[in-house]
């Protein structure tokens, strides 16, 4: 199992477990980039590990490569000066390292493969960490509007209930039920109270002497031009029944003289 294959086990295991405690989101949103970073330092560490080998595996193969051409310089020496014999002993040992050097070159060329691979994996993980704060701030708002919607919900559910209302329905029944058992003791105190007689002809007369819409509009009317100048047709009609009664008086009067002259 790669190392990078290590981390994501570790991280969905500790993620599991959060989200299996039912936790308050944010701090389980926290936790989880919390153990994300830890998860990276650790990642980091062994990046650096293998960059630290990989470079070790380079410096050891350069040496190598180093140590085979001073033996090369070695066997020319013993050339020169006519020791073939150590010529070929200082021939022999720079091919080993010549060897030692391909060998420790192809296991450098290898490491430094997958040294690679773990760069851009831990550049991949960086990222992730970096979106999954900016998500934790999206997640977290979305956490926020959906427990104000259930607290709105839980709110409208018990406003919903009869309780409150028929409450304060009865209230309003009982306060109009006093209402109108005072219009009633209002109307028996003056129906019934005092000289029943004087009560009748008192309300007579607030009936009588009202003046009426017929009579107000007529009156408007004439106030504003709309009718000829001139008393409202309401007064033309008592003058009216005055004069009626002018014009009977003067007929029943010359009756009596001619009586009193007979």
């Amino acid at each position: 199992m790669g190392l990078f294959d290590r981390l994501s086990q570790v991280l969905r295991s500790n993620i599991n477990d959060l989200i299996s405690r039912s936790e308050d989101p944010e701090k389980m949103l926290n936790q989880i980039i919390i153990d994300m970073r830890s998860q990276l330092v650790k990642a980091k560490q062994q990046v650096a590990s293998a960059i630290a080998d990989e470079k070790r595996l380079r410096d050891q193969a350069d040496k190598e490569f180093k140590d085979a051409g001073d033996w090369e310089k070695r066997a020319v020496l013993a050339i020169q000066e006519g020791r073939d014999d150590l010529a070929k002993q200082a021939l022999v040992r720079q091919g080993e390292h010549v060897s030692h050097a391909q060998q420790l070159e192809a296991t450098w060329e290898a490491h430094r493969g997958e040294t690679e691979k773990l760069k851009n994996s831990l550049r991949d993980l960086n990222d992730k960490i970096e979106e999954a704060k900016r998500k934790k701030n999206l997640l977290l708002a979305r956490q926020r509007r959906a427990q104000a919607q259930a607290r709105i919900a839980e709110t409208m559910s018990s406003l919903s209930e009869k309780s409150a209302f028929e409450a304060f329905a009865r209230m309003e029944e009982k306060i109009e039920t006093n209402e109108r058992q005072l219009k009633a003791s209002a109307e028996i105190d003056e129906e019934f109270s005092g000289d029943t007689l004087q009560n009748k002809f008192k309300q007579l007369e607030k009936t009588s002497g009202a003046v009426g819409v017929d009579q107000q509009l007529m009156a408007l009317k004439q106030k504003m031009g709309m009718l000829p100048a001139g008393a409202p047709q309401t007064s033309r009609q008592l003058g009216a029944g005055k004069r009626s009664e002018e014009t009977v008086s003067a007929d029943i009067e010359p009756a009596h003289g001619d009586d009193s002259k007979s």
